[in-house]
């Protein structure tokens, strides 16, 4: 490692994705903690991303920011861009790392950065970033993605020597979040030290949605086969969405839709037998407190399955996979239509069959900041 990262001791880590892109960032974000001694952690990302921050005990601080080059419903102005710039000057810090997917360019971040007057500025890029960036990592990914996402961020903090033996992805759990979930369950009649089961119908792209129609179906399928309560969640924008299934009668099932923090469900998931969801925020959750888990995985792109936990992934095989796309573009939904509720129930009951030793449990974690 050179002299100026060993040296430097406030660190800026910019992820504007959502909270599932946060934690598959985490492993990265611990090599850089342990590997340069003394140095504090801030995170730049999105209002979404920012929800999970403050589980990640790796983490120092964090700066919400809706980024005019990222996904949002609301426009971002100049003047936002203009104080995130002053805010990131103001805190005067030694080096940035940019995290991105391989599709994403990290030279708007860096020019952020730039203009922050933050001299160390790590980042792959497919373009010759000349100034933008005084490490350059050039892209390896030009068509499509060969790495899991975890493993590529890995990957660039080990261009300057940072890494770690742990390579898990961090979710740390407030016991108060525990506590107020094990009280929700009892309160709807369920013992919160038996199995119950977990189904995560929302997301927030709609080609990662399994159709509702499906999901009423295994929630019969499983209430027969199982046996066990099924809690059902889903972010507050998805109460609507989510009606049919919070209002059926079908099966032994509860509806925790839009009632539930980030660490809630956190919680909810790591006491849960089994998680069934799709390629969306939970899932890493799941893979972070080492819940098993069922992944109705839309075909968008590849790099983002669980990481090192036991999981099964689903889809019906489509051409048009690795689309990167929030809407089908076809319009046939295929690699989740036709994917049938019979055969996510095999992968549940072969899953919980396997029963995979995991991780032990901490209920009592003080969280980095708050």
């Amino acid at each position: 490692m050179s002299a100026a990262w060993q040296s430097a001791r406030r660190i800026l880590c910019i992820r504007l994705d959502s909270l599932g892109d946060v934690l598959m960032c985490t492993p990265a974000i611990r090599a850089l903690r342990q590997s340069i001694p003394g140095c504090e952690l801030t995170l730049l990302t999105s209002p979404s991303g920012a929800a999970v921050t403050p589980y990640i005990p790796e983490l120092d601080g964090a700066i919400s920011y809706r980024a005019p080059w990222m996904k949002h419903e609301e426009l971002a102005t100049s003047a936002a861009l203009q104080e995130c710039a002053t805010q990131l000057t103001a805190q005067r810090f030694d080096a940035a790392v940019i995290f991105t997917s391989y599709s994403q360019s990290p030279l708007p971040a860096a020019i952020l950065c730039h203009l922050a007057g933050i001299p160390l500025r790590l980042a792959s890029s497919r373009e010759n970033p000349y100034q933008l960036l005084s490490h350059w990592v050039p892209e390896r990914e030009r068509e499509r993605a060969t790495r899991h996402e975890v493993q590529r961020q890995l990957d660039l903090v080990d261009h300057i020597g940072c890494s770690t033996s742990d390579t898990s992805l961090s979710f740390a759990i407030p016991k108060e979040a525990a506590t107020s979930v094990a009280a929700m369950l009892i309160d709807a009649g369920i013992d919160p030290n038996a199995p119950y089961l977990v189904l995560h119908a929302g997301a927030s792209a709609p080609s990662r949605r399994y159709p509702v129609r499906h999901w009423l179906v295994l929630i019969g399928m499983l209430g027969t086969h199982f046996g066990y309560p099924i809690i059902l969640t889903g972010d507050r924008g998805d109460v609507e969405s989510l009606r049919p299934l919070s209002d059926t009668w079908v099966g032994p099932s509860h509806s925790l839709i839009g009632k539930l923090n980030v660490g809630e469900l956190g919680a909810l998931i790591r006491s849960s037998s089994l998680l069934i969801t799709g390629n969306t925020g939970p899932a890493h959750i799941a893979a972070a407190v080492g819940t098993p888990l069922v992944d109705l995985y839309a075909l968008t792109n590849p790099q983002h399955t669980p990481w090192r936990v036991a999981h099964r992934l689903l889809f019906h095989d489509v051409s048009c996979r690795n689309c990167l796309r929030s809407s089908c573009p076809q319009s046939h939904h295929a690699c989740l239509d036709l994917l049938a509720p019979r055969k996510v129930l095999e992968a549940a009951v072969d899953l919980l069959a396997a029963d995979t030793p995991r991780p032990a449990r901490t209920d009592d974690i003080a969280l980095a900041f708050e």
